[in-house]
């Protein structure tokens, strides 16, 4: 797999390919605590990276995720360098990180890569307001499918490694709510669900299952970033 971004900006990443460093993800690993200040942004090309916000008893929950769609650091092309979120590898993988000096200076340029990386930001800003409005008026059973998806159009393959405390966590609920959320599931055929693997047997029923969250972020990302100029 590649990084979608990457992809799109042949130009660009040939002044950045020298800086480039493939990375390797760990289920687990945290990139960065919140209130950090970014010394490197992410590209990842098999990995998927869960933004989340922790409150001071402990509690998280995701707020965004990132995949090979696009970069996980947008708050060093929006010039503060700081983030309000945690970013943690949520499926293992792959990808390149970049130093974000560099990142700053083609961010200045202006141009093509200006545009496609506010491009990015608006894309992962719909994803955000979605989540929160997802979290607060749709029913548990919508969010474990709309999150399933979402995990599922970032990787390839139909099978998700990913355990009921795991989405738990990502959806701020109890995990005996994603429990019986995924019995529903795999008594409707629509999974299977065994020792923290899903297999996404009906992609269809999955998306009939869940609320409009879902296609109104896909949407979003289609429109400003599925059709990419290479620039």
């Amino acid at each position: 797999m590649e990084n979608g971004l990457l992809a799109a900006l042949p130009l660009a990443f040939e002044r950045w390919v020298s800086h480039l460093e493939r990375v390797v993800f760990k289920f687990g690993e945290v990139l960065w605590e919140s209130d950090s200040l970014l010394t490197h942004v992410y590209f990842p090309t098999s990995a998927i990276i869960s933004l989340c916000y922790r409150v001071n008893n402990g509690s998280s929950a995701e707020v965004a995720l990132v995949g090979s769609e696009g970069m996980v650091g947008v708050a060093v092309a929006m010039g503060s360098g700081r983030t309000w979120n945690r970013a943690v590898v949520q499926s293992a993988g792959e990808g390149f990180r970049l130093n974000s000096g560099v990142v700053k200076d083609e961010f200045s340029r202006g141009g093509p890569v200006l545009n496609l990386l506010l491009r990015h930001t608006q894309a992962l800003i719909t994803q955000i307001t979605q989540t929160a409005v997802c979290n607060r008026l749709h029913c548990l059973d919508q969010q474990f499918c709309r999150r399933l998806l979402a995990s599922l159009d970032r990787l390839s393959g139909d099978e998700l490694i990913m355990t009921h405390d795991l989405i738990a966590s990502i959806l701020g609920v109890r995990r005996e709510g994603v429990t019986q959320a995924a019995i529903k599931l795999q008594k409707a055929g629509i999974i299977h669900y065994s020792r923290g693997h899903i297999t996404v047997l009906d992609r269809a029923g999955l998306e009939a299952a869940s609320c409009e969250c879902y296609s109104v972020v896909k949407r979003e990302y289609d429109r400003l970033l599925a059709a990419r100029s290479h620039l």
